[in-house]
């Protein structure tokens, strides 16, 4: 192939791959700070979307005053700068929007506009501007139009399918970051140097440059004892750090900038977080259980414990990460027990096609208030946990809301929706048991049998738990939630 007489089908192609790259590590970057949900999905893209715009609408006119390759060179250049600033001032930026603005829409919007714009109207620029130097005549512009878009198609389609298959989940955020930067500089210097020695120096340059980079962002995360990694499906961090109530230090994973697993260095197998302490709540409400099911791993802490706690019992976990699965096993004393299954899938997929049976069903998937996977929130769900409990079967699941007001909107569909199929349900709030209004961990029970059961007992741990059971009226001012209308983002996002 000439690739002098296709240099600007390639430059055409590897950028519109970048766009596509860039728009899906965003959402890597904004979801540790607003979540991953709708709304911050809509800013992203919008804002991207809105970029691309003003960058054709100005790459045209650019081109047609200017139409020499020098210039498109220096555009390229300047979305690598770009991007590269966005790398350094991102994590500043949003922790500065996250503590000074509340509403999740606005604050993803700005940062959004802030860190992917200016590069985005960059490389907007390029497609307009590679028309405009390969068409040499009128007769053929449609062409050679439809070819170059046609191009710049492929190339995001080609780096949409990489990035979320391959590039996001092997080199995570900040290296694919500075892999694009270096691309578009060699793109740019290669168009704006005619000497093959110059380009072939360059080239081998920012070879060693990238790979000095990448090892020294290595080099600091083993210096702090940080472990930051990007699946599939997180971005998950995992450090030290003391413990507020006991004063002891405990090893935690952050899932998207939230705290999903805590243990303690000395005891891997106690249970740190006080909500967690709730799901033995089952064994008051369903004291024969014997298999469970657990919705949502982490680093496993509950699941842990409970294998060291109930000998005669089995647990089945869905976890849909794998990567956190492993990263468990590897930092948070996970060990394989033949009483533990666990399965790598979406947990409504995992209850859709499950013919097992439980006792318990124990819900752990829902610990974020920035973004809920809704798909296990709706009646539906609901229905097919039901059905898949024995008689007397108990739900036992952890939720982030508050009760009352805009701020438990959430709380109060799924405690409807839960009631809907459910003849009892019962809500245990953990940090303040008699103040609806505050967002907090709150754990619902619902049980199968409709019997009424005791809520006291022998046992002084679980009478004190017990005493948390909220005792007033639950106002029915929400609907239910259901697979066709579940609009948990906006509940939620009234509480931020």
């Amino acid at each position: 192939m000439n690739f002098k007489k296709y240099t600007l089908e390639i430059v055409t192609f590897l950028c519109g791959a970048i766009v596509m790259v860039f728009e899906l590590v965003g959402s890597r970057v904004l979801g540790p700070y607003f979540g991953t949900s709708t709304f911050v999905w809509t800013s992203l893209i919008g804002i991207i979307l809105g970029s691309l715009s003003l960058g054709y609408y100005f790459g045209g006119r650019l081109a047609d005053k200017k139409p020499n390759i020098n210039y498109l060179a220096s555009i390229i250049l300047a979305s690598a700068i770009s991007i590269f600033i966005s790398i350094f001032i991102k994590r500043s930026l949003l922790n500065y929007l996250q503590y000074t603005i509340a509403d999740a829409k606005i604050a993803a919007t700005i940062a959004a506009s802030i860190l992917f714009s200016p590069a985005s109207i960059l490389l907007g620029m390029v497609s307009p501007y590679t028309v405009r130097l390969k068409i040499e005549h009128l007769s053929n512009s449609g062409v050679t139009v439809g070819n170059l878009y046609a191009i710049s198609t492929a190339g995001s389609i080609i780096g949409t399918f990489l990035a979320g298959f391959y590039l996001i989940p092997n080199y995570g955020t900040n290296k694919l970051l500075f892999m694009m930067v270096i691309l578009l500089i060699i793109i740019s210097l290669s168009l704006s140097l005619k000497n093959l020695f110059k380009t072939r120096i360059l080239l081998l340059s920012a070879a060693i440059l990238g790979l000095f980079m990448f090892n020294e962002f290595g080099n600091i995360a083993k210096k702090i004892s940080l472990v930051d990694v990007d699946t599939a499906y997180n971005r998950i961090l995992i450090y030290n750090t003391k413990d507020q109530a006991t004063g002891k230090m405990v090893k935690r994973m952050g899932i998207n900038n939230e705290n999903h697993s805590s243990m303690f260095l000395d005891n891997s197998s106690f249970l740190v977080n006080e909500y967690t302490k709730y799901y033995h709540l089952a064994k008051h409400f369903n004291p024969d259980f014997k298999k469970t099911l657990m919705l949502g791993g982490a680093g496993y802490s509950f699941p842990k414990n409970f294998l060291t706690t109930y000998p005669d019992a089995t647990m089945d976990v869905i976890e849909i990460d794998p990567k956190i699965t492993e990263l468990a096993k590897k930092y948070f004393n996970l060990k394989d027990d033949p009483r533990l299954t666990i399965y790598h899938e979406d947990g409504r997929v995992y209850l859709n096609q499950t013919t097992k049976k439980y006792d318990i069903i124990f819900g752990d998937a829902f610990s974020s208030h920035y973004s809920i996977p809704y798909q296990l929130t709706t009646i539906e769900a609901v229905q097919k946990k039901y059905n898949l409990l024995n008689d007397n079967g108990t739900v036992v699941l952890n939720l982030i809301s508050a009760i009352d007001g805009d701020n438990g909107k959430f709380l109060r569909a799924e405690y409807a929706t839960y009631k809907k199929i459910f003849p009892q349900v019962f809500l245990f709030p953990i940090t303040k048991p008699s103040n609806g209004t505050e967002i907090q961990n709150i754990i619902l029970v619902a049980t199968k049998s409709a019997i009424k059961p005791s809520l006291t007992s022998q046992s002084q741990q679980t009478n004190a738990q017990l005493s948390h059971l909220w005792k007033k009226e639950v106002a029915e001012d929400i609907p239910i939630l259901t697979d066709n209308f579940a609009p948990v983002d906006y509940y939620i996002n009234n509480s931020l």
